[in-house]
């Protein structure tokens, strides 16, 4: 047991991606819940093992702090996980190459179920998460609350939510309105948020200071009555950050 490495074809970006994934020793056990770990804009399926994810998930399952799970990282590279183009292609953006295409569908259709097919999981919205770093948290934030119907648990963990449409949005988004198509508060605000848990957190001296529209994503969810937490830890924008905070990200996810 461990980490596994995947080479998948993905039939919208008509390309192959990479998947890390992890599994539990006790594996072959029982079927499992899956947790969906998304990493930030200039990271790969790679942060499974740079942030030390799988050790502290077999710490915490071997000292029965949680359940044991599965956990699924997939490259979404730098795409904020939106069905931005019908064709894949790549622009040079602000900060490097920009991905462009159906990003959305190929985690919701093609990741999702070949994991499902290809690993013992336990299939239902109640023992499938989905969580995720800077631009990963965005990108699990707007997926879970979309598709409420596929996921119990959502976090964002010093998401990149921005509070307006900007120019620096342009690469990635046709228009103000695709923008908030995509937007977590957006969302939050225009539709019924029910029987799901979210988990917002953020460091005080975050540079970008995200901690603003987790602020603000906080308030609409809690105006809704839904069952959210929201976190201002001590910390910057950075993988230090996570990597102190890894331990309670699990225990929420499958405590």
């Amino acid at each position: 047991m461990g980490i596994g490495k995947i080479k998948m074809h993905s039939g919208v970006l008509n390309k192959v991606m990479n998947i890390s994934v992890y599994v539990p020793e006790s594996y072959d056990e029982v079927n499992l819940p899956v947790l969906y770990f998304l990493h930030g804009r200039s990271g790969n399926e790679e942060i499974l093992e740079q942030l030390k994810i799988n050790e502290v998930a077999s710490k915490l399952i071997k000292e029965k702090k949680i359940k044991p799970i599965i956990i699924v990282c997939p490259n979404m590279e730098n795409s904020r996980g939106i069905n931005s183009s019908n064709e894949y292609k790549e622009i040079q953006g602000k900060y490097g190459i920009v991905n462009l295409g159906l990003y959305e569908d190929y985690l919701i259709n093609e990741v999702i179920p070949y994991i499902d097919k290809n690993y013992k999981t336990i299939s239902n919205k109640e023992n499938r998460y989905i969580g995720g770093i800077s631009s990963g948290g965005y990108i699990a934030l707007h997926n879970g609350l979309r598709h409420q119907d596929l996921f119990s648990k959502i976090g964002g963990h010093m998401p990149a939510i921005d509070l307006s449409y900007s120019d620096e949005d342009e690469c990635y988004f046709e228009n103000e309105e695709m923008w908030n198509k995509y937007d977590p508060i957006t969302i939050a605000k225009n539709h019924d948020v029910k029987n799901i848990k979210i988990y917002l957190d953020d460091g005080n001296e975050d540079e970008g200071k995200f901690y603003l529209s987790c602020e603000k994503l906080y308030s609409v969810l809690k105006e809704k009555s839904v069952d959210v937490k929201y976190n201002l830890f001590k910390g910057h924008h950075n993988a230090e950050y996570i990597l102190s905070n890894i331990e309670n990200y699990l225990k929420f996810y499958n405590s």
